[in-house]
């Protein structure tokens, strides 16, 4: 993240006094940040995917100041809780994707009527995956949320040491330990007999 600019630090203290216009200037302030973290995000996916970079940071934004948006501390607070949103954005689409590959309430179609099916399914594979990774992650938060949320901050906002530090008020050590402990339990999780891929 590049160094704080007042616009941020001051849209997020007129939001928290209620001024709706803030939003705007939020937006404005935070979006080539927020782009640069859901590029980063993106480039972990395929990239044909129907949830293009702008869309992804169009929806995590909304979360973020929705109807029932919560107020941030500072600017480290936005971005951990944007983490957490693109997250959220991206588990949803791989849900509904999921569906979808299941049909997705069509009515069923003999098999016969459809011709051969493909050897691979990637964009079902990576669903799958990143939805195992959301169950994996939401267990670890349960057992130790510091590394739920260094996970988040690094994995799903793409956040470096130095920028997760800054957003969970952690010192860089602490979150370089979290991480390798984090990722360490969410391999064992992931390839775990009683996983669920």
């Amino acid at each position: 993240m590049p160094v704080p600019s007042p616009e941020v630090t001051e849209a997020l203290d007129a939001l928290r006094e209620g001024d709706v216009s803030a939003r705007d200037r939020l937006m404005q302030a935070v979006y080539d940040e927020l782009h640069m973290l859901a590029r980063a995000q993106r480039r972990r996916e395929r990239s044909d995917l129907t949830l293009n970079t702008t869309a992804l940071v169009h929806e995590a934004y909304f979360k973020l100041l929705g109807p029932n948006r919560p107020g941030f501390d500072d600017r480290g607070h936005f971005f951990s809780a944007a983490a957490r949103a693109m997250r959220q954005v991206l588990v949803d689409h791989a849900r509904s994707r999921s569906r979808q590959k299941r049909g997705g309430g069509q009515r069923p179609v003999a098999l016969d009527a459809i011709g051969p099916l493909p050897d691979e399914d990637t964009d079902a594979r990576q669903a799958a995956e990143l939805l195992d990774l959301d169950a994996a992650l939401t267990q670890l938060a349960e057992l130790d949320p510091r590394q739920a949320q260094v996970v988040e901050c690094r994995y799903f906002g793409g956040l470096s040491v130095e920028e997760t530090a800054e957003a969970l008020s952690l010192s860089e050590s602490t979150v370089k330990r979290e991480w390798r402990s984090a990722r360490a339990w969410l391999y064992a999780a992931l390839h775990s007999p009683d996983s669920p891929s």
